[in-house]
């Protein structure tokens, strides 16, 4: 994936899952997969948590690292592929902590090929 597909697509499924680095710094520092966007969030959208965040990493995007950037788009990719996934094998997990991450694991044999796939490439393994 070129850094400008990596763009394009970052665009295109970054607002579904925004909310999840919108978190609190600390929230995201201990999150596996964001940690890579510590130091962008902290330089770029030092705001109160919440909607001002949101808005402020979607307007900033292009400004973060390349991994940070990198690690977005993977988790926008599985939250999009995963969706019905997540609604039928995860519905009564609540989100935040990696849950769902672990909820999806826990269940992998019972969800979808496209969702397997995709995390097996977020993960590097294909």
């Amino acid at each position: 994936m070129t850094v400008r597909t990596t763009f394009q697509f970052a665009s295109i499924v970054a607002a579904g899952f925004l909310a999840v680095i919108a978190m609190p710094s600390v929230a995201v520092a201990q999150h596996p997969v964001l940690a890579a966007c510590v130091a962008d969030v902290r330089l770029w959208c030092n705001v109160s948590e919440g909607s001002p965040r949101r808005a402020c990493i979607r307007t900033r995007f292009r400004e973060f690292s390349l991994p940070c950037q990198v690690e977005i788009v993977k988790l926008g990719a599985i939250s999009r592929a995963c969706q019905q996934d997540i609604k039928k094998n995860c519905a009564d997990v609540l989100p935040g902590e990696d849950r769902i991450a672990v909820c999806l694991k826990e269940r992998f044999a019972d969800v979808s090929k496209k969702c397997k796939e995709t995390m097996a490439q977020a993960a590097g393994k294909i």
